[in-house]
This record gives structure tokens, sequence and C-alpha cells, in this order.
């Protein structure tokens, strides 16, 4: 993979160039003019990592359209928290304020901004994510992305982004250190018509989900674990969830282990 930026870039952007260039083991290309494909063709790599003024955009080829960070159907969900609106998902965890929240697998972090509007400034949202450049484009935009909101914008900027793969992190976890553990991974049978999924699952960890990572889940969690999967998917059996209820419609659906341990005095 080549690291690059845009023409003309400041001191900050070369900076920012070298650095990922050295975290993601890849090859740091000045662009010096020269267009996306002339790059990728004289340095014999297709994969380009373009740092901007405003944020990383990831190309799989020169011509394939770009992948960046953006909380698309996050803002939206969170807009309607806050209304007083519910948000399926807030209320299947049973997200309050200031609780502790592992997302597993934080891919787009769509979920994670959720979680950490839900879980307010006294929570404390930890987002994973095992595959490197994802982690760089998601980390990034969660630091330096602003929305019109400035509540929302400092739900970014509170989720914890960490490279991780989720199975060895939960095994170095004490017991009871989170109240909800969730797992989001690559869908068995894929949506296709999700659009902000069709680039990330380039990049994407494809492995499913193990039992042995859902008990490790059990043992962290103090009050529940919640998988999503398409909706009627075997693998909420498969690992032991308990399918909650939703429109027959949906192509989305949720499990959830309840762990029924007590709140602390």
């Amino acid at each position: 993979m080549i690291v690059t930026t845009t023409d003309q870039p400041s001191a900050d952007m070369l900076a920012t160039a070298a650095r990922l260039a050295e975290e993601l083991g890849a090859r740091l290309e000045p662009r010096r003019r020269r267009t996306l494909g002339q790059l990728a063709a004289q340095a014999g790599d297709r994969e380009l990592l373009v740092v901007t003024s405003t944020q990383l955009r990831y190309y799989g080829g020169p011509e394939e359209p770009p992948f960046y960070f953006h909380p698309s159907m996050a803002y939206v969900r969170v807009k309607r928290l806050r209304k007083g609106e519910p948000d399926p998902l807030v209320e299947l965890a049973g997200v309050r304020p200031g609780d502790r929240v592992l997302d597993c697998t934080a891919g787009l972090a769509g979920d994670a901004i959720v979680f950490a509007y839900a879980a307010g400034p006294e929570g404390e949202v930890t987002a994973l994510e095992s595959e490197p450049v994802l982690h760089a484009v998601v980390r990034d935009g969660l630091r330096t992305y602003e929305t019109e909101l400035p509540d929302v914008t400092a739900a970014l900027r509170r989720i914890r982004a960490v490279r991780a793969d989720y199975a060895e992190h939960l095994r170095s976890l004490p017991d009871d250190s989170f109240d909800i553990v969730y797992f989001d991974p690559m869908f068995r049978d894929p949506v296709h018509e999700s659009s902000s999924i069709g680039p990330l699952r380039g990049l994407a960890n494809p492995e499913p989900l193990h039992p042995d990572a859902v008990r490790e889940a059990m043992r962290v969690a103090r009050r529940a674990v919640v998988l999503k999967e398409t909706n009627h998917s075997p693998e909420f059996g498969r690992l032991g969830f308990v399918r909650c209820p939703g429109k027959k419609t949906s192509a989305v659906g949720y499990g959830v282990i309840t762990i029924g341990k007590h709140d602390p005095a």
C-alpha cells in the first residue's frame, strides 16, 4: 500500500502521512502533482491511503471510489435520541448514562457513536478493530470529524478506538469490566442493499464469531452481550443468543444474552 497526500500538502499532512506509513508498514510516496492512477502505476501498487486536509481516504484502486469516515446513519440515529425518540439497539442493549460499553467489531463505528451518546459524558465506549487500515481511517475520523451539533461531536471524541483482535482483547480483560459487550461481525449472508457496508467488506475482518469469544464476553460483561446479524440468521442459535423480536421485514436483527450480574452497591 502507498501512503501519500494531496498536492501542496501542509507540514501537518506530511507528518501524518509519514506516521501512517510507519504504522501500517506502507510505502510513503510524495504526490508531486501526479494523479492517483499515475502514482499507483509508477509505484506498482493499487492500494492508496491519501491524507487530505480534512480526512484520510483509502482507495482499493485508483479508479475505485474512496472509503473515508462519515457518521452517516449514526448521526441520524443520535439526532433522534436528542429528541427523546428511542433507538432499538440502545433499548435492547439497555445502555444507560454512565455505562461502559465494549464494541468488539467497530467497523465504521456507527453503533459505537450511538452508544457513546447514550452513555453520556460519564460513560465510556471502547471500539475494537483488528484491521489496520480500517482502524486508522476510523480512528482519525473520530478524532477530527466535526458535526453541526457540539454534543454529538463530543460523543465521537469520547470513543476510545483500539486496534486489537477482540478474542485476544477479551481474554486480557478482568471479570465484569464492562456493562455491555457488543458484536457486529461481517454478516454471513450480506445485506447487499446496505451502501455503507459495500466499501467496508474489502477492509474488514471476515472471520465468523467464535463461541469462545462469546464465553469471554459473558465473563467480561456485567449486564448483557449483544449480537447484530441478519434478521433470521442461524448465528443467533449457534452462539446461544436469544433473538429479539423485531420487524419481520427488517434485514437486520439482534440477539441478547442477559448476564444478570448485580450492579455494585
